[in-house]
């Protein structure tokens, strides 16, 4: 049998990796499919991050997916802008899962990220760990026009594409802080290591105590640039 030529074994491999691509596209189930339907409320699966990107660059397809998933917003018809900050096609959260402790003004896609996070990360593991519902998540807010601690550099806070959360009321009254129970034995601190890390898988940056002082007390989840998990 004749040997094949580099060039010659570059293009069947090339041949084969499109077939795979394709294969896997057709058949594999759509919350493992990148370029498959984004179903938020489905469970996330291998396909997420780039579900998650398409959102970020298709705001119209983002409203949709919001809209699919039952989650209540008002969109903010100009720009809420301050000098170099503001929110490109924003919204108002106005009905989610869970309340939140703050008004919300957002990007779409941070909303997207956030409701995946709070439906399949943060929910479930109150009820496994914890052994009650969250009837409240208590955040520092959303937008705001603010740089990045101790930088001139702006925060993806000043584009609406961030949430400081700081901890969780759940319906049998106990409060789980990020500044108490951080690093803590016990489930309050499973739980809270489980929620940091669910956001590591969704968000582009994902921030929490140890990462420096100014976050000892909350996590800082975004959809900006960049990919840190600490």
């Amino acid at each position: 049998m004749k040997r094949l030529q580099p060039w010659q074994m570059g293009g069947v491999l090339l041949v084969l990796a499109a077939a795979g691509a394709l294969l896997f596209h057709r058949f594999a189930p759509a919350r493992h499919n990148p370029w498959g339907p984004i179903d938020l409320a489905s469970e996330p699966g291998l396909g997420i991050w780039n579900h998650l990107t398409r959102l970020k660059e298709n705001s119209q397809l983002c409203y949709v997916t919001l809209d699919a998933a039952n989650v209540g917003y008002a969109r903010l018809s100009e720009p809420d802008a301050d000098g170099a900050c503001g929110i490109e096609r924003g919204l108002v959260l106005e009905r989610s899962l869970t309340p939140y402790s703050d008004t919300l003004k957002m990007s779409c896609h941070q909303t997207a990220a956030l409701y995946v996070w709070e439906r399949h990360y943060a929910r479930p593991a109150a009820e496994t760990l914890l052994g009650s519902p969250i009837v409240r998540i208590e955040t520092y807010g959303s937008f705001s026009c603010r740089t990045v601690a101790g930088t001139h550099r702006l925060s993806q806070h000043a584009f609406g594409n961030a949430i400081d959360i700081s901890g969780f009321t759940l319906a049998d009254g106990r409060r789980v802080d990020v500044k108490t129970h951080w690093g803590s034995n016990g489930p309050e601190g499973d739980f809270l290591r489980f929620v940091h890390a669910g956001g590591c898988k969704l968000f582009s940056v994902t921030l929490g105590p140890d990462y420096n002082a100014a976050h000892a007390d909350h996590f800082h989840f975004d959809m900006g640039r960049g990919d840190v998990c600490r």
